[in-house]
């Protein structure tokens, strides 16, 4: 499976580390050259320094081709932006996107993405 991440922080690059394991073709999106130090020396994927937003950058990254395409940047809306390019623009089957704030996971879903929430997650850990 051709997977795109963009977002090199623990979860991208937990991920990405993961699905690289496991035989998957994976490719990592960062602004910052430094986010892919935490990929280690054995990962065998692509890294792409560059916006997630940004349709050259995407390309680059082989988003025509790829089979799923996960978001887990810093931030709610470019995670949406860049979710809503891979589902409408390059017609990626399944998108995967982190959001923070649980208010928007009813909108991110009504709008066919995956999401999940580590707000959520956590407090319903808690009940």
């Amino acid at each position: 499976m051709k997977v795109i991440i963009v977002g090199c922080g623990r979860v991208g690059a937990r991920l990405a580390k993961q699905l690289d394991a496991e035989g998957h073709q994976v490719t990592v999106v960062d602004q910052l050259v430094s986010a892919f130090n935490r990929l280690g020396r054995d990962f065998g994927g692509d890294m792409i320094v560059g916006n997630c937003i940004d349709e050259a950058v995407l390309r680059r990254a082989g988003v025509e081709k790829a089979d799923c395409f996960v978001s887990v940047t810093n931030g709610d809306n470019r995670n949406l932006m860049a979710a809503q390019i891979a589902q409408r623009f390059f017609k990626v089957p399944r998108v995967i996107t982190r959001l923070y704030d649980p208010i928007r996971q009813s909108v991110y879903r009504e709008m066919g993405l995956e999401t999940f929430c580590p707000t959520s997650l956590g407090a319903d850990l808690v009940r």
